[in-house]
């Protein structure tokens, strides 16, 4: 019997598979703008409040530990409770934590809901990349999980130049006010329009699991089935020993590695460029315009990687970007103060945000539906124990008067190594 992951791949792409794709492209959107709002406005809580550079570093690390809470906690239940439930929750957690941030008193509050809105992200994002590699044929799924990942520096331009304006007119509560009130209005679109995974229907069956997969089914004019397959038995519990296996350990360590070395150079990278421009002695407005320009060149970077990944191989143009990284991030202070360092921050941008976010289609390519969401949450989750101590270790050594040009190059060992871990990884290209 044919079946709907065969169907899936040899028909064109449907307009429902497309609601899909960009659903969940614009939920990466809003969740490039819940994470970046923090470097965009950092410069003016700390000027508000007085905070030292290792305290905003602690406000960074804060909403990246809570992305690796969400990635390696939440995100798992993706594959016991559905891709579209935890979707759901993650948005209301997101939405909650930033229009709270909004009614901050101190530094103490803020950590806490930049924590609290990390796990939101961390689940979303893991979860998308299962849903849609799930929903796409196997012939582009490379480019259309990186397509939807690349809604996340489109948040963070839209998130640089929201924020920028409304600083203008108004305090930086504001800011997490409207941000909040944005992420609220995709609740009822993700309810009322996002499919769960037939995948996930069919080897998991959940209540009445049949009628559900024969509705989609039905949308998507594919015969309809007259009783599920024999279940799996899956654990009663979230399956993270499966990722132990012999058949996946291996992939399973590189994976992390990678993911760990590229989320620290990546972290340091959006959390501090805003910063470490004004520091520099540009203006507050440039220093927006910078991370701005970086988000860009992540977007294209994004986009071209996952077109190139799906002609050449995903591990060898992860890694090509990734060493173009290091090199650039060795020889950036030759552009300090120049009329190219904005371009530089593009290109940056382009390489960085490119190269990791193919890690997300490896991981969706190493693991089975079964714990699909699991892998992809725990290699993020692993991951961003890097992102957590990138912007901490940056902040020390700017506090203690470590240069910036030295600091680029620290972070941009991190890059090669991952370079060199991901093409050791066994995938099927």
């Amino acid at each position: 019997m044919e079946t709907i992951t065969s169907k899936i791949d040899s028909s064109n792409i449907s307009f429902l598979q497309f609601l899909i794709i960009f659903i969940c492209f614009f939920l990466n959107i809003i969740d490039g703008m819940d994470v970046l709002v923090i470097s965009y406005t950092a410069p003016v809580i700390a000027s508000s409040w007085d905070i030292s550079f290792e305290a905003l570093g602690v406000v960074f690390s804060s909403g990246v530990l809570g992305m690796a809470i969400g990635a390696l906690l939440l995100a798992p239940y993706a594959d016991k409770i559905g891709r579209k439930k935890i979707i759901l929750i993650s948005t209301i957690i997101i939405s909650i934590g930033i229009l709270l941030t909004g009614f901050c008193a101190n530094i103490y509050h803020l950590i806490f809901l930049r924590f609290l809105s990390g796990i939101g992200i961390g689940t979303m994002l893991a979860s998308t990349v299962s849903l849609v590699s799930e929903y796409t044929p196997n012939r582009s799924r490379d480019f259309w999980v990186s397509f939807i990942l690349a809604g996340y520096p489109i948040g963070a331009i839209l998130a640089g130049y929201l924020s920028n304006y409304i600083l203008k007119h108004y305090s930086w509560e504001v800011v997490y006010i409207i941000f909040g009130i944005i992420s609220i209005f995709f609740i009822p679109i993700i309810y009322f329009f996002l499919l769960e995974s037939v995948d996930f229907l069919l080897k998991n069956q959940p209540k009445n699991a049949l009628s559900r997969v024969n509705l989609i089914l039905k949308k998507f004019d594919f015969s309809k089935i007259d009783s599920l397959p024999n279940k799996v038995n899956l654990a009663s519990k979230i399956p993270v020993n499966s990722l132990f296996q012999a058949k996946h350990i291996d992939s399973t360590i590189k994976l992390w590695t990678a993911f760990f070395f590229s989320f620290a150079c990546l972290y340091f990278l959006i959390s501090w460029i805003p910063k470490m421009v004004t520091e520099l002695g540009l203006s507050l407005e440039l220093g927006i315009y910078s991370g701005t320009v970086f988000n860009i060149g992540a977007f294209f970077g994004i986009v071209a990687q996952g077109y190139f990944s799906s002609k050449f191989g995903l591990k060898k143009i992860i890694s090509i970007f990734l060493i173009v990284t290091f090199i650039i991030m060795t020889q950036i202070q030759h552009f300090f103060g120049s009329d190219w360092m904005l371009l530089i921050f593009g290109v940056l941008g382009f390489t960085i945000q490119g190269g990791f976010v193919g890690l997300y289609s490896v991981a969706a390519r190493i693991y089975p539906t079964e714990f699909r969401t699991t892998g992809v949450g725990w290699g993020i989750g692993a991951g961003r124990l890097g992102a957590v101590l990138g912007p901490l270790v940056a902040g020390i050594l700017i506090g203690t008067g470590i240069s910036i040009s030295m600091n680029f190059i620290i972070f941009a060992i991190p890059a090669l190594i991952a370079a060199l871990v991901t093409h050791m990884i066994s995938i099927a290209d």
